[in-house]
């Protein structure tokens, strides 16, 4: 079992962009996942990218402003989400998560490991 380890995480102002990174401790060969969870909401979402980083799918309210990518290095993966155009809305801790399956999934429940996560606050 990989272990993940999140971070890109900050402070920004409103139209700002940051690039979140997601290192996994060994090969992976399944699709990976970004999801985030605000203060008292539940865990939503966000972006999923395939085995091979062929296909992609993101939630509604970052479509067009974030782009997630892979590298599937010999020894190690690494998830990326570029994250543009940034609103208060999107502050939240950002989870990265591996999937139990090489096709992309939006529910947290096909995810089988999980990083610790990292904090995004977007100020207006």
């Amino acid at each position: 079992q990989v272990q993940l380890v999140e971070s890109g995480g900050g402070l920004v102002q409103s139209g700002d962009s940051l690039r979140l990174s997601c290192a996994a401790s060994g090969r992976s060969f399944y699709a990976m996942g970004w999801f985030r969870q605000a203060p008292g909401k539940e865990r939503e979402f966000v972006a999923t990218i395939n085995w091979n980083g062929a296909s992609t799918s993101y939630a509604d309210s970052v479509k067009g402003r974030f782009a997630v990518s892979r590298d599937n290095a010999r020894n190690t993966v690494t998830v990326y989400l570029q994250m543009n155009s940034l609103k208060p809305e999107d502050t939240a801790v950002y989870y990265c998560a591996e999937s139990r399956t090489y096709s992309n999934s939006n529910r947290p429940s096909d995810y089988a490991n999980w990083g610790q996560g990292t904090q995004v606050t977007v100020s207006s």
